[in-house]
């Protein structure tokens, strides 16, 4: 062994003693050492990685290890880690006051910023998470309805609610679970559940239920069973059954609002939804959630109507500050056209790499957003994400961890660029992915 060797095997060791012990010392506090189930790093092997700070695209975990970010807070951090102007923006809120439960101007200002950037929203609501903005829209769609059946599509996920862990995606699945414990059967029996990008299903549930249904929610792009990007008429589909029915459609954009546009996909798509669900980017990384739509169906909403929300913390200052810098920052900087041809550069040479492992790798891409998923065939839905080798993406996970990147650790979520990614960390990313492929390859061979 070289002594540079020894010397990144010595500091492997001291780094995993530190993280380890980290690991102890929560879960004798924690449920499962961590506050989201997908951080315990239990679909991909090992101890998970516990975050010190961020810069930029870099991360420094509390072991020490400096690491690339390609996970970026499962989504928020349109603009990295730390971005200077998002910091100002919040720290100043916060010297003015962390939290009144009162009405602000700031938030105000919020509102009327995501109702002229989201055309098919007249009316907005600030909550705290994305999951609240479904647990919001649901209720609304019911509410202004008076049905009670919804319609959700396997695979996507919407927040921890009762009725969106039906056929969910995203940690539950990672979990190898479609559903929860605690889920009463009853509230199982209002939820239709159908398979993504199948417009066919869409028309026969219609066919034979369409005035019982409520509301049909989904994820215009599924980024919760790894990225699948929306077959051609797919939505379109959903919103000509839905308003032919009468029934509320809902578009979960807490993922993918503000991801590739200015805007939401369904507005930058010409599509317009009855009710938006946003989060993740429009926080700059803090706890904020939105649901916004049609003026009749918000006006439901208590004080004005009789479908009950209410949030102490809904509208923080703080986290409003942040959101609107960061809102502010991607109208001005436009980091869209970049990230674009950052994430076709890292798909390609993650395609090649792979070709040249004679790794079987699929890496469907859309601006920033991308997944490895380690089969042969494209992936449409959760079916095809199932027949994945998630042992596959377990090592590279490792793999690439060991060479210095972090990648979300599970199959079944989808990895992110930032504004804050250059060139260069995207040819280190595929240059590492090409040895990482190589290794699972000889690996193979060996067990062979």
């Amino acid at each position: 062994m070289t002594n540079s060797s020894a010397t990144s095997s010595s500091r492997r060791a001291a780094a995993g003693a530190v993280s380890a012990a980290l690991f102890r010392r929560a879960q004798r506090v924690i449920p499962g050492g961590v506050n989201s189930p997908v951080r315990a790093f239990r679909a991909v092997g090992g101890t998970p990685v516990f975050a010190a700070a961020g810069r930029g695209s870099r991360l420094l975990a509390a072991d020490g290890r400096r690491l690339v970010d390609f996970c970026g807070a499962w989504g928020p951090l349109l603009h990295g880690h730390a971005h200077p102007e998002i910091v100002r923006a919040a720290a100043r809120a916060a010297a003015g006051g962390a939290s009144f439960g009162m009405a602000t101007a700031r938030e105000v200002a919020f509102a009327e910023t995501l109702v002229r950037l989201v055309p098919h929203m007249d009316m907005v609501r600030l909550v705290s998470s994305g999951t609240e903005a479904v647990m919001t829209a649901l209720r609304l769609a019911r509410g202004f309805t008076g049905r009670h059946a919804i319609v959700k599509f396997e695979g996507c996920y919407h927040g921890h609610s009762d009725a969106m862990l039906v056929a969910a995606g995203s940690g539950v699945l990672t979990a190898g679970r479609a559903s929860s414990a605690g889920v009463p059967p009853g509230v199982a029996a209002d939820v239709f559940v159908l398979p993504y990008n199948d417009p066919a299903a869409v028309k026969a549930l219609f066919a034979r239920r369409g005035r019982a249904i409520a509301g049909v929610i989904v994820e215009p792009v599924a980024a919760n069973m790894g990225l699948v990007p929306p077959a051609d008429g797919f939505l379109e589909t959903i919103l000509d059954c839905a308003r032919r029915a009468g029934a509320v459609t809902i578009f979960d954009e807490v993922i993918c609002g503000f991801r590739f546009c200015s805007s939401t996909w369904s507005a930058c798509h010409l599509l317009a939804p009855d009710v938006v669900c946003l989060g993740k980017i429009i926080g700059g990384g803090l706890p904020v959630g939105a649901v916004g739509g049609r003026r009749d169906i918000l006006r439901l909403l208590a004080p004005v109507g009789p479908v009950y929300q209410a949030g102490t913390l809904s509208g923080n200052p703080v986290a409003v500050a942040a959101g609107q810098a960061a809102l502010d920052l991607l109208l001005r900087d436009r980091p869209y056209p970049r990230l674009a041809a950052l994430g076709e550069q890292l798909a390609a040479g993650l395609r090649a790499a792979a070709a040249s492992a004679g790794v079987a790798l699929q890496v469907p891409q859309l601006g920033g957003v991308f997944t490895p998923f380690f089969t042969d065939r494209p992936v449409r839905n959760l079916a095809d994400a199932r027949t994945c080798d998630t042992a596959a993406y377990a090592a590279f996970f490792r793999g690439m961890l060991a060479r210095g990147f972090y990648l979300p650790p599970s199959q079944f979520e989808v990895a992110f660029l930032s504004a804050a990614h250059t060139g260069a960390d995207v040819r280190r990313f595929v240059a590492a992915a090409a040895d990482t492929l190589s290794s699972l390859r000889r690996g193979r061979r060996r067990a062979a």
